[in-house]
């Protein structure tokens, strides 16, 4: 299980690096992110793992997350996948939100995507195995996080792996994928028409199921252009407070959708994570 260091440069007294690898999951070259705060030779850090969302590769939240700060004040490493497989021989879309860039953490099983579009077992289980053995990762002491389709998959992750993942939050994500159209539109696509088997993959269709999380963080722009048709939080409360998930859910005045929402409520969340990971 080799890398290749594609490049790394110090921050806040860290490393921030970018590296790729063959992927056995997807069947390509990926690319990922991962910054490494400061610390003791021989100590293992917590790991928390930042889901990207649509159109965004593994760069775009190292450019505009503003994460490195808070995870190097308080000691956790984050790693940050790419959305979907790359290159030449992957299939893709014309859509913005279908094909490259739009994995929606998922294993594929129509046609042509199945073949590299392999991203639930890309993320649960080869990219981790990489984290452990390359990083000074405590892979007992796990978080996950994201923003969109990338808040879909930290708690459709997270829900599906009980026990993995000491904490979970998420920035405006996509929640019930099965009741919008960016959902039915990939869920169809990569899954086909079998309904039963988009249910793994909607949060809200897994803690109906009896799916639960031991607490849940989640901050949502209030003038998010995707609030009503996307995103649909009132349906996450609704089955967390049914299910009796301790939910934060926290709707900010005047935030959209972009990155200058994610950067703003960053250190935050990653605070609230390092004292569930400590």
């Amino acid at each position: 299980m080799t890398i290749e260091t594609v490049s790394t440069s110090k921050c806040f007294g860290g490393i921030q690096g970018v590296y790729r690898h063959a992927s056995e999951a997807t069947g390509t070259d990926m690319t990922f992110a991962v910054f490494v705060p400061p610390h003791e030779h021989g100590i293992r850090l917590p790991v928390l793992w930042y889901l990207s969302g649509l159109t965004c590769t593994h760069q775009n939240v190292m450019d505009k997350g503003e994460y490195r700060r808070a995870a190097a004040e308080q000691g956790v490493i984050v790693v940050c996948p790419d959305t979907s497989p790359r290159g030449e021989d992957v299939p893709d879309d014309e859509a913005y939100d279908f094909g490259k860039g739009a994995g929606f953490y998922v294993d594929a099983t129509e046609a042509p995507w199945a073949t590299h579009f392999q991203m639930y077992s890309y993320i649960t289980q080869e990219l981790p195995r990489l984290i452990a053995n390359h990083f000074p990762a405590d892979m007992k002491r796990q978080g996950i996080t994201g923003h969109s389709m990338g808040g879909h998959g930290a708690l459709t992750i997270a829900l599906r792996n009980p026990g993995r993942f000491r904490s979970v939050s998420a920035f405006a994500p996509i929640a019930a994928p099965m009741q919008c159209p960016w959902g039915e539109k990939a869920l169809t696509g990569y899954l086909g028409t079998d309904r039963a088997a988009w249910a793994m993959h909607d949060s809200v269709a897994l803690i109906e199921s009896g799916a639960r999380l031991d607490a849940l963080l989640v901050d949502q722009g209030d003038a998010d252009g995707f609030l009503t048709e996307q995103l649909k939080p009132e349906l996450l409360r609704k089955a967390c407070e049914k299910a009796g998930i301790p939910l934060i859910l926290r709707l900010q005045a005047g935030y959209d959708h972009s990155y200058n929402f994610v950067s703003t409520f960053m250190a935050d969340h990653i605070e609230w994570h390092a004292k569930r990971l400590r």
